[in-house]
């Protein structure tokens, strides 16, 4: 069984082709998506139409949780605008503008997804979720110990917990026989490299499985520069989030 898992695809539609093409060619049984597809980017109603064509593609077999900024869209208020507007300014700029531009079938659409999905893959226990089991928007980066990751997941039943949200990709096989893995990020990577990042995983009958973080070049300036044509109110500071480190 061949599994492609997508995250943080944040309206780059861009970015979202150029991995769908990777993806292609890896040819899966299954699709995943652990969240956050339309908050800051350029375009969110063409990212998730892609995304519902995904669905429609795989059907049963296409599985797909909430975001913490999918939840915020969902749930936005002038508090909650205000509130990320003083904590992360462009973000809650882009938020503002993100609710007049964005269609409401697809603000309904990730209102109601679920923050996270316990599945059963040839006798391997899988749990998806989008920060942390305990938490939507915990960070797991690459530089915690086993046991600050332990502690984040102890809650789980899964034996494989397949997580994202921090857009930087990274994994731990931990002492509780539990591994953890951080799908990095399709729209918006925090990484030096700035390549779109998803997972390639397969399971085989013997619950064994086998995971590739893949990374695909795609032209991260000009979605850069589609942001700075938005014209929002620090869209320059979230602009720069695509081309420098």
């Amino acid at each position: 069984m061949k599994i492609a898992v997508l995250s943080d695809i944040h309206a780059n539609p861009l970015a979202l082709s150029a991995v769908l093409g990777d993806i292609e060619e890896f040819n899966p049984d299954k699709v995943f998506i652990l969240g956050d597809l339309i908050l800051g980017g350029y375009n969110p109603n063409k990212t998730c139409q892609v995304v519902f064509d995904l669905k429609d593609k795989y059907k049963d077999n296409f599985s797909i949780i909430q975001g913490n900024t999918d939840k915020m869209i969902a749930f936005c208020t002038k508090e909650l605008i205000d509130k990320t507007k003083e904590v992360f300014p462009c973000m809650g700029y882009s938020l503002e503008e993100d609710i007049k531009i964005t269609d409401k079938k697809y603000i309904d659409y990730v209102k109601n997804l679920p923050e996270k999905l316990f599945l059963e893959l040839n006798g391997l226990k899988v749990e998806l979720v989008h920060g942390s089991p305990r938490n939507q928007s915990e960070n797991i980066y690459p530089d915690l110990s086993d046991e600050e990751v332990t502690s984040m997941v102890e809650s789980s039943n899964a034996d494989l917990i397949l997580c994202a949200h921090t857009h930087i990709p990274c994994g731990y096989s931990l002492n509780n026989n539990k591994t953890v893995v951080n799908a990095g990020s399709v729209g918006r990577p925090l990484t030096k490299d700035k390549k779109s990042c998803y997972l390639r995983l397969a399971i085989d009958k013997n619950s064994k499985f086998y995971i590739e973080h893949r990374l695909v070049k795609y032209d991260n300036n000009l979605a850069s520069r589609h942001i700075l044509s938005r014209g929002f109110k620090y869209c320059e500071d979230l602009a720069r989030m695509y081309v420098e480190q």
